[in-house]
């Protein structure tokens, strides 16, 4: 199976990007081939430029890339920080560049975009690693755990991803060392899980 992964932190010695390496490693070691892409280290440019909106465009050549990677992958793995109940703006960003209609998701016949689209991505099975400096209690009391209804339901639901895991990791900031090894362990395992050791 080919693997997107998606990273999405500033800071190279983030948790995040622990993650993201133990996913990447993990993955290989399953005999998957493995896309992967350090939005920040890339410097992804995430403004959607009018001019893109259209469907039938010329896309610039790291957007098609882009596109087509996420349309051919048969799992997506995202992995960022949960701010202000959202992802990072950067990859919002890819989100409204890279999940286009005619190529993630597509309306019916006669539909003008005012109904609930089809979901055209191959990938069924998708993951989404977050990081929190916010208790389960008080982020599902308070806020309502945004980010789970952002990625399962508005996202990898809408574009046909009809299998979304979500693994949430807190409290980063007082974390120990004994427990950040743990949670790459549970990394290792979500993964070997949702996308097993290739025959």
């Amino acid at each position: 199976m080919t693997i997107l992964i998606i990273l999405a932190h500033p800071n190279e010695t983030s948790f995040n990007h622990a993650i993201a390496d133990r996913a990447h490693k993990t993955l290989s070691a399953n005999g998957h081939t493995v896309i992967f892409h350090d939005l920040y280290k890339e410097k992804f440019e995430p403004a959607l430029p009018g001019e893109e909106i259209q469907r039938d465009v010329t896309l610039p050549e790291e957007i098609a890339r882009h596109c087509s990677e996420a349309a051919e992958a048969d799992g997506i793995i995202v992995v960022h920080p949960n701010w202000w109940g959202m992802p990072p703006a950067l990859l919002t960003g890819w989100v409204d560049r890279v999940m286009r209609p005619g190529l993630a998701y597509e309306f019916v016949e006669g539909d003008d975009g005012e109904g609930v689209p089809v979901g055209l991505l191959k990938a069924k099975k998708a993951m989404v690693f977050n990081t929190s400096n916010t208790y389960e209690e008080r982020e599902n009391r308070v806020f309502g755990d945004p980010l789970e209804r952002i990625w399962r339901d508005c996202v990898f639901d809408l574009c046909g991803v009809k299998e979304t895991t979500r693994k949430v990791f807190r409290v980063i900031v007082t974390s120990t060392q004994e427990e950040r090894e743990a949670w790459l362990h549970e990394v290792e395992q979500s993964i070997t899980t949702l996308f097993p050791t290739e025959p």
